[in-house]
């Protein structure tokens, strides 16, 4: 997709998804097809199979796995595809792009922190808040829910904490939910349930810690290398382990910068870019500013003059027009910043009075369009 956002001085431009069958939310569709069931939304090319499993990996970008091959030998033999993640390349965005096929505009979960208008306050998309209703934030069937529908069963396995949480309820409602902590155990729930002639016929399954690692200490950390070798391990033995006819797709939801302070932005500190900003959401290297009525496109002007080609700053409509979150329901398009601050290289932009004194320590980030953050694995072997 070609980028209406104007380039920086190398002529570079943000990577904007286009969100059809080379992004994370084709996967669960092409899932359905392959096992016979058209949903009428952008599905990835697969092989007919009799059942599926999804392993999602969160935060494992391609081009990181690219550069560790030697450290996951299961992945590198596999098939595989690059995929775009959407916009903003943050969990709970692609977790509502996964689960309903639909892009972030439609779906409306779209970012980290975002502005609840009906209340005025921001809202965190991965914790949620009691008094919003999951079903009317996303009001979408997700797919989960659609195969159901057509009589294909679906379990869903991940964090115990997730089983009812709003973010599941909104992108995931359709498939049996099972709570279990370690990879390993969740790979043996999933042999366990493919190989039930009784069982679900998809099965999804999620892990977090190379993510977590990534935040913690750097993508390119021994810590960071040691998360992805035992998710590939564990690759390999669900690999070993399902029936014969099954479908493995290996995904993730976003890569990820080492990015620390060492090129940061903090608006608490800068009172000559702040004014006009009232609330800001997003993240560090995807800021979401609302700003006071009609002052958007001033503190536009005055953070690009500000930070030139460390970051890609544009205003709500012209991110709408380039495209960056896809067709946007009128329901959807308030929760966007008025001002949207896209980190490059390893520029972050934060307001310390928004943000806790961990989320500042961290050394891994994402959210912005750089391929680093935007390429994500689709690893595909029908066993």
């Amino acid at each position: 997709m070609t980028s209406s956002v104007p380039s920086t001085k190398d002529g570079v431009t943000p990577l904007a998804p286009g969100y059809g069958a080379a992004s994370l939310g084709s996967v669960l569709p092409g899932a359905a097809r392959s096992l016979g069931v058209d949903l009428a939304l952008p599905a990835v090319e697969l092989p007919t199979a009799q059942r599926i499993c999804v392993l999602l990996i969160d935060g494992l970008g391609e081009r990181q796995l690219a550069q560790s091959e030697l450290h996951a030998p299961q992945l590198t033999k596999m098939h595989r595809r690059v995929m775009h993640a959407g916009c903003p390349t943050t969990t709970a965005t692609s977790m509502g792009s996964f689960g309903t096929g639909l892009p972030p505009g439609r779906h409306g979960l779209t970012g980290y922190v975002v502005l609840d208008p009906d209340r005025g306050e921001l809202f965190n998309e991965l914790t949620w808040h009691a008094d919003t209703d999951p079903l009317v934030w996303q009001p979408y069937p997700p797919v989960f829910e659609q195969l159901a529908e057509a009589g294909v069963a679906s379990l869903a396995i991940g964090n115990p904490e997730f089983a009812d949480s709003g973010l599941t309820r909104a992108a995931h409602r359709g498939a049996e939910f099972m709570g279990v902590r370690r990879l390993h155990r969740r790979v043996d729930t999933a042999v366990a349930a493919l190989t039930d002639p009784n069982g679900p016929t998809l099965v999804y399954l999620y892990w977090g810690e190379v993510d977590a690692a990534g935040h913690r200490r750097g993508w390119q950390s021994p810590q960071w290398r040691r998360a992805l070798r035992y998710a590939d391990r564990e690759i390999g033995r669900l690999a070993a382990k399902l029936p014969a006819g099954t479908l493995l797709l290996v995904t993730a939801d976003h890569g990820m910068v080492d990015a620390a302070a060492l090129d940061r932005v903090d608006l608490a500190e800068r009172d000559d870019l702040s004014v006009g900003v009232r609330l800001v959401g997003g993240e560090p290297r995807f800021a979401q500013l609302y700003c006071e009525p009609g002052a958007g496109a001033e503190v536009a002007g005055r953070l690009a003059t500000e930070l030139g080609d460390r970051a890609w700053v544009v205003t709500r409509d012209e991110a709408e027009r380039a495209g960056w979150f896809g067709p946007v329901d009128d329901r959807v398009r308030r929760r966007i910043g008025d001002v949207l601050v896209a980190g490059r290289q390893r520029f972050t932009l934060v307001d310390s009075r928004f943000m806790t004194a961990p989320e500042r320590a961290l050394v891994g980030y994402h959210g912005s369009l750089t391929p680093d953050e935007q390429e994500i694995p689709l690893a595909i072997e029908l066993l």
